[in-house]
């Protein structure tokens, strides 16, 4: 990587903390020293005095112990010092003064010539005005020390004068040390491309000068969550080799008012401070939205405030300052347009989902602390994670991880790697659960009905693999193997989902004598697809090319509404309807011409539980399976444990040992996430 010779000096105030913190002044420092020597000293004293009664006083003097006194009237107190015969008769360690408390009042008129006639030397210290001022003062300076040391120095520190800093930015700081580069990032690689010139102009604007030309103030990063923006934002200012502030936008806002638009200011400031740098905020929705009517922005007067605060400093960059602001959001949709016009984010990045190519380059970057298995297809594999997120993939790759360390392997399988895909999407199976006898024929029938039309049918997705196996809310699944990433749906395609979506049902009511609520999200799945048909994409035949769905932005702030009369609403369902009905006659037509093979399916499920694709192709083609079942593998497993541990290693009824275990993700599911197909 090169490096900018001017970049290998340490910005200025690039090694001060975020939150400064105040060091003692000399002046202070001096007043702390003398008060410790005065509350010493006065222990001191205090410790080598001794104290007595009047009697003992008395008693003292009478023996000529006493060599002199001083009367301390203001403290009412009469210190005296022993005379050396008194001290030859005391321990070596006994105090030589002594003091005691006196009343003036009581004392006899001629005490001090009896003093004097005992050869007592009698002193009087002199009066002491100061002490009782003193005494009468402390309180006061009590109270002007703590409303200096808590309000007026919070004031001057924070800004927004708040107490406890409340104004200032709660933002991280990044030095240059900042490991993550574009090597961390994979998946993303036209998003990677549109921010190199930010990087270059962070690296070289001496470059960019030259021309006239002025880098993008801002960058929004666009896109589904869990899509890496914020490990993109952080792989820019590795790359670039400069300071990162990080923030969210929901740490601006708080129960005092102003103090969001005060941490922008001191956001902002800081940054300029240690230019070139980068402002990252994640979130930006939080307090970017819309502004408009107050049942629009729900009256929150704070949000605006902060919003007119990034504006303003936006727009308050000089063409010198090397300060970029990074943004990212997966709602850019009901962001204001003053923040997105150009001048402030002038560049929009769409950090989609990563297709099977960038998949595949994910699976790698988070398998290299992983040690993993020669078995292991990381293109299989991403060919079965359509929809997968990058963070849903690392989730798998670390499910992987545990599943083998729990199996006691020496590294991660394929099987590993199937499993926990499976997991991360549609929860962990629930081998263990009792399931009726009537409830798993009734599972396998429905199951059953829609691996034959997935198999049968050439415009659906290739089937993968079939299990009466619970799974999440799922009591069984039909799973698919996508070819490649659809980027669009044709109508065959809807129209083959519709009949594997359907076939689950008709092969409860053909086989069973009944039907029952195990196609709740079939029929849901089934429901949803059509509408998007007739209202999104203009599948529909009576209703045509028009888009009935309305404006999501519209819906965000007014609520759901429509923007068609009741008669269009009529012919909706009807053609909704109409759909299904097709989809729904397509699939009983197959399952009828193909009920032996579905009845051999469904019993070959019973006695295996889990099917893959080879297996239904084989019973499809009149074969027979000749492998062993769950229960065989089971006893077969713990017969060899018991003959020798040490040999075997030690293996877990996973779906490695069902016959191939891998499940895949079924077919997209427009526009959401794709779902298999299931028996609840």
């Amino acid at each position: 990587m090169s490096t900018n010779p001017q970049q290998e000096q340490k910005p200025k105030g690039l090694g001060r903390s975020p939150l400064q913190r105040y060091n003692r002044s000399p002046l202070g420092w001096l007043i702390l020293g003398i008060l410790l020597i005065v509350i010493f000293s006065y222990w001191a004293q205090t410790g080598n005095v001794e104290k007595i009664s009047y009697t003992e006083f008395k008693d003292a003097i009478e023996k000529g112990q006493v060599e002199s006194v001083e009367f301390q009237a203001p403290k009412r107190k009469i210190v005296g010092k022993y005379s050396k015969e008194a001290l030859n008769n005391r321990p070596a360690d006994a105090p030589e003064v002594f003091q005691l408390n006196y009343d003036p009042d009581t004392l006899p008129k001629d005490f001090v010539t009896w003093l004097g006639e005992k050869k007592v030397e009698v002193d009087y210290s002199a009066p002491d005005n100061w002490t009782p001022f003193l005494w009468q003062l402390i309180p006061l300076l009590l109270i002007v020390g703590f409303i200096y040391f808590i309000v007026i120095r919070n004031m001057r520190a924070g800004g927004g004068g708040m107490l406890m800093n409340f104004g200032r930015s709660k933002h991280k700081l990044r030095g240059k040390e900042t490991k993550i580069t574009f090597e961390n990032v994979a998946g993303i690689e036209e998003a990677k491309e549109e921010v190199a010139e930010t990087i270059e102009f962070l690296k070289n604007p001496k470059k960019f000068k030259k021309i006239g030309g002025r880098i993008p103030r801002g960058v929004l990063l666009v896109g589904p969550p869990g899509c890496g923006k914020t490990l993109l934002a952080k792989a820019i200012a590795g790359e670039a080799e400069v300071p990162f502030f990080s923030i969210a936008g929901s740490d601006f806002v708080e129960m005092f008012v102003g103090v969001g638009a005060s941490r922008v200011r001191d956001l902002f400031k800081q940054a300029k401070e240690n230019a070139p740098c980068i402002i990252f905020l994640d979130e930006i929705d939080a307090i970017g939205k819309k502004r408009g009517p107050g049942f629009v922005s729900g009256g929150h007067d704070e949000r605006e405030q902060t919003l007119n605060a990034i504006l303003v400093e936006m727009d308050g960059f000089d063409t010198d300052d090397q300060v970029i602001v990074i943004a990212a959001t997966n709602r850019a949709d009901i962001l204001d347009h003053a923040l997105t016009r150009p001048g402030r984010f002038d560049r929009q990045v769409v950090v989609p989902l990563p297709d099977l190519k960038g998949r595949v380059k994910i699976l790698e970057v988070h398998s290299r602390k992983i040690k993993i298995g020669p078995n292991v297809d990381f293109e299989r594999l991403a060919r079965g994670t359509p929809m997968f997120s990058g963070a849903e993939l690392e989730a798998l790759i670390n499910e992987a991880a545990i599943s083998a360390s729990m199996a006691d392997k020496d590294f991660v399988e394929m099987s590993d790697m199937e499993e926990a895909r499976d997991k991360v999407r549609w929860g962990r199976a629930k081998r263990s659960r009792m399931i009726d006898e009537n409830d798993k024929k009734l599972t396998a029938y429905h199951e059953a009905g829609h691996a034959l039309v997935q198999a049968l049918l050439k415009d659906a997705d290739p089937l993968h693999k079939v299990s009466i196996i619970p799974r999440g809310p799922m009591g069984g699944a039909t799973f698919a193997l996508p070819e490649k990433d659809r980027t669009y749906y044709t109508k065959r395609y809807c129209m083959a989902l519709l009949q594997v979506c359907f076939a689950g049902r008709i092969a409860e009511e053909l086989f069973c004598d009944d039907i029952s609520s195990g196609a709740q999200s079939d029929i849901q799945q089934a429901t949803r697809l059509a509408r998007e048909m007739v209202m999104t994409w203009g599948m529909g035949e009576e209703m045509g090319p028009i888009n009935y769905s309305g404006d999501p932005a519209k819906e965000y702030y007014f609520g759901p509404g429509t923007e068609y009369s009741q008669r269009t609403a009529e012919l909706i369902d009807q053609e909704v309807k109409r759909l299904i009905e097709q989809g729904y006659g397509m699939a009983r037509q197959i399952i009828s011409e193909n009920k032996a093979q579905l009845d051999e399916l469904a019993k070959a499920l019973i006695k295996y539980e889990t099917l893959d694709a080879e297996d239904v192709k084989t019973i499809l083609n009149g074969g027979a399976l000749d492998k062993p079942t769950v229960g065989e593998l089971l006893a077969l497993e713990q017969q060899k444990s018991k003959q020798n541990t040490d040999e075997m290693p030690k293996q877990t009824n996973d779906s490695k040992q069902l016959g191939n275990g891998a499940t895949e993700p079924a077919r997209p599911n427009p526009p959401e996430t794709a779902e298999p197909t299931d028996q609840t």
